[in-house]
Parts: C-alpha cells; sequence; structure tokens
C-alpha cells in the first residue's frame, strides 16, 4: 500500500518525477507579428577569446611582449599582469562579405555571409558564476528564469507531445551553474527545461521499470487521471503538484513520439557526414547539434545547446587560463563542424528565416597573456563577440568593434539587456511588456534594462 496519494503518484509514474516540467497552460500569443518562432542558444561556458575566434586585431602582432602602461593599463581579474599577446591562430576573410575569422573554425568560416557578428558584447561580471548566470537567465544572481522559460511563458509549445524547451548539456558534464541555466525561477514550474541526455538515453526514465501491458497502463492513466483532478480541485493554487502533473501526462505522450525524435536512424549518409556523426571525437556534440534540428522541425519552441562543461583538470571547457592554443584548438574542432551544419541544415530545410540561432559566451579574454602559464587568457567582460543569425537578423553584417587591442568595446557596445531584448523583439515580444509578478514587482527577464538594437535587423 502507498502511504499518500503523491506515493502513488510518484510509484504510477515509474520513475518519472526526474523529468523537468515544460507545458505550458497560457501564452501562445505575441504582442505584435513575429519574424521568428523558435530560438537555439548555444552557448559556450568558460568565456572564448574573441581575439582568437571573430575579432580580428593586427596591432597584438605589432605589440606583442609589450607592457600595457599608464591609462592603457590592463589588470587582470587574478594572477600576474603579462604582456601583449598575439593570437596563436592565423585570421582570413571569408564570404562576400569579407568577414574575419581564425583558422580553428573553418567550417563556421563558410558561413560568414549568413551570420551576424556583434563585436561589442559586455557583460556585468567577470566572475564565472555571475556571469554564467546572466547569460542564461539575464540575472548575475541565481533563482531567475532561465531564457528559455520566459519563451514557454510567453509563446507555449507548437506540439503537445513534446516539451516546449529542451535542454542538451555538453557530453563531457553539466555546465557550471547546473540546473539554473534551464530553471523556472519564479515562473509556473511547467516552465522548466527538460533536459536530454546523449545519444544512448536521451531521455531518463521514460518507460515503465517493468513490463506492463497496454490495457494496464491505460486504466493505470485513468484511474491517475481521475485522482488528479480530485486532488486538484481541493488544492487548487499546488503549482508544482500542477506542473508535476502535467509532465507525467506529457511523459505518456512523449513515449510515442520521442523515440522517433531522438533517433537519427533515419538521417541519411550525406547529413550524418555533414554534421561529424562519423567522427568519434566529434559524434556526442554532432548528436545534440542534429537532435537540435530535429526539436525544433517538429515545434519544440526553445533549445538550449552547450559546447563545454563543468570546471576541472583537464579543462572542458573554454576557460583558457593556461595554454590557449591548446585549450581552444581542442574545443573548436569539436564546435566548429557540427555547428555549421546546423546553419546549413536550417537553411535547407526552409527553418532558417523563422528560427534564431543565437551563439554566445559568458565574457571574452584579455589581449595580454596571463601570468599562470604559457600562453594563456584571463576574463574580459569588457569587449568581446557573439553573433546571431536568422529569425530577422541581418546576415553578413557585423556590428560595433573593440579597441585597438580587442580589450573593450568601443563603437556600439551592446549589453546582454540588448541583446534579449532584440531577440525578444523578433519573436514577437516586447521585453518590457513580457512580465510576471514576482515579490512586489512585475518582473522581466531584462530587468529595468535594456533596448532594441534596431541596426541588427534586416
Amino acid at each position: 500500500m502507498y502511504r499518500s496519494r503523491r506515493d502513488w503518484l510518484f510509484h504510477a509514474g515509474g520513475g518519472l518525477a526526474g523529468l523537468a516540467l515544460a507545458q505550458l497552460a497560457a501564452g501562445g500569443k505575441t504582442h505584435f507579428p513575429a519574424k521568428a518562432k523558435r530560438l537555439i542558444l548555444l552557448f559556450c561556458p568558460g568565456g572564448i577569446s574573441q581575439v582568437d575566434t571573430f575579432d580580428h586585431k593586427p596591432e597584438l602582432e605589432k605589440h606583442h611582449g609589450k607592457e600595457t602602461k599608464g591609462a592603457n593599463t590592463i589588470t587582470p581579474f587574478f594572477g600576474k599582469r603579462g604582456t601583449v599577446m598575439r593570437s596563436p591562430f592565423s585570421f582570413q576573410r571569408y564570404g562576400k562579405t569579407g568577414q574575419w575569422v581564425s583558422n580553428i573554425l573553418p567550417h563556421l568560416s563558410g558561413c560568414v555571409d549568413d551570420l551576424t557578428f556583434i563585436h561589442s558584447m559586455v557583460t556585468r561580471s567577470n566572475t564565472h558564476g555571475p556571469a554564467l548566470f546572466q547569460m542564461s537567465t539575464g540575472s548575475i544572481f541565481q533563482g531567475f528564469p532561465s531564457i528559455g522559460s520566459w519563451i514557454s511563458y510567453g509563446l507555449g509549445s507548437e506540439n503537445s507531445n513534446l516539451p516546449a524547451f529542451v535542454a542538451l548539456p555538453d557530453h563531457r558534464g553539466m555546465p557550471p551553474g547546473g540546473v539554473a541555466h534551464w530553471g523556472n525561477g519564479f515562473l509556473p514550474a511547467a516552465h522548466q527545461g527538460v533536459v536530454f541526455g546523449g545519444e544512448k538515453e536521451p531521455i531518463a526514465d521514460l518507460r515503465p521499470t517493468g513490463p506492463i501491458s497496454g490495457r494496464a497502463q491505460e486504466a493505470t492513466f485513468r484511474l491517475l487521471g481521475d485522482m488528479n483532478r480530485a486532488h486538484l480541485e481541493a488544492h487548487a493554487n499546488e503549482d508544482a503538484l500542477d506542473a508535476r502533473i502535467k509532465a507525467y501526462e506529457l511523459a505518456a505522450r512523449m513515449q510515442l513520439s520521442a523515440p522517433e525524435v531522438t533517433s537519427v536512424a533515419g538521417e541519411t549518409d550525406t547529413v550524418r557526414e555533414a554534421y561529424g556523426l562519423n567522427d568519434p571525437e566529434l559524434r556526442p556534440y554532432a548528436y545534440n547539434c542534429l537532435l537540435t534540428r530535429r526539436l525544433i522541425e517538429r515545434g519544440v519552441r526553445c533549445v538550449q545547446l552547450f559546447n563545454g562543461a563543468h570546471f576541472g583538470s583537464p579543462r572542458v571547457n573554454w576557460d583558457a587560463h593556461e595554454n590557449l592554443e591548446i585549450n581552444h584548438g581542442k574545443l573548436a574542432r569539436v564546435l566548429d563542424k557540427p555547428t555549421a551544419a546546423l546553419i546549413r541544415d536550417l537553411k535547407q530545410r526552409g527553418l532558417f528565416d523563422d528560427t534564431i540561432l543565437l551563439f554566445t559566451t559568458e565574457f571574452g579574454r584579455l589581449p595580454i597573456s596571463q601570468g599562470l602559464g604559457e600562453g594563456g587568457r584571463d576574463h574580459n567582460p569588457e569587449g568581446f563577440t557573439a553573433f546571431v543569425c536568422g529569425g530577422g537578423f541581418k546576415r553578413g553584417f557585423a556590428y560595433g568593434s573593440t579597441d585597438e587591442l580587442g580589450y573593450k568595446a568601443a563603437e556600439n557596445p551592446v549589453t546582454l539587456y540588448d541583446l534579449h531584448a532584440t531577440m525578444l523583439h523578433l519573436m514577437g515580444l516586447d521585453h518590457t511588456r513580457l512580465t510576471y509578478y514576482h515579490n512586489g514587482l512585475n518582473r522581466r527577464l531584462t530587468d529595468v534594462h535594456g533596448h532594441l538594437v534596431r541596426e541588427l535587423l534586416a
């Protein structure tokens, strides 16, 4: 016998209590016509160096080995102040628009005519935790809703058999900050992201723990449904319980839909090769990129895709305090081909124009050497590069700039609040009106900040 209805609810769900909750009871209406229906958030934890990837600075070569002095002194986040450090990588112009890209990204370099580069990004913190949280939630503090949760709250799902918001962590481990990246914060629990695992077991505990006939399972669901309705009538304001019930109902539907969407067996050899599935080193991330396309084309509203994981030794993210040439070289190889394939696949399948892909990192890196080891760089929130594409953004366009060394945003600085506001605008949402009342305030993704950067719009 079960001691309580909650015990029965857990056991009847076959262990599905671990499934995150992502269904929407209301929403789906935009404030004005939208250019984009879906959002892909590609986040690289650790801090990618802008001057070694997309922000070409010839002055680094000229001043290599020199100290920065006087008004131009660059102070590191920690460690000894080093000297100006040239990039260990070469740069070249690509595409009809002549955008500069490092040689460690040969596949993404072929996509530049479809990308909008923002070379003047700034963020509020040079510390990993707060900077990570602001990227995913708009706030440097924990406990705020993730971007995907805001999108789920505002727009809902296009497919009742799949979540509105899915998170795909790196196969090497959870991102620093863990579930906070896809948490619902103070929004209703139904809007938190559903975590999909790797290729071997994309969704944990989706199947019953033992054999059960279709008739018995149907009867179980009917009984559970009756109990749920009765309990909710008596406890109408239990948000977490209501969300858990919806999760069980979604899980039951996903038992039919999820195996099809998570299997890539039916993809052509051409597609598999394009993503890099045939390369053992690339395959885990390549699978997540291909799964991202399969999810959004089936109506998932937001997918949060990670390249890079927790902090540790050896580093499995972009936090190149030591040898940047080795760190960025290894991580770029994994990032490059699958990401470029995802962009091209969106175009080929007619998904590019109404899907936004946002590529970002928590902050950039300094143009001076780290001083902790050979050829590393420290954190730099004062100026770094992000790129966006699809969904109403200009193609083959570069906005803003950093100074001659790539240290600080010098022209048209763009805050994360601005970037988030512009992204929401293209999804038909006014960032000042997408609010939720909490703790005496009408909260929003952009807090009290942010403005639309119209120069980025097509």
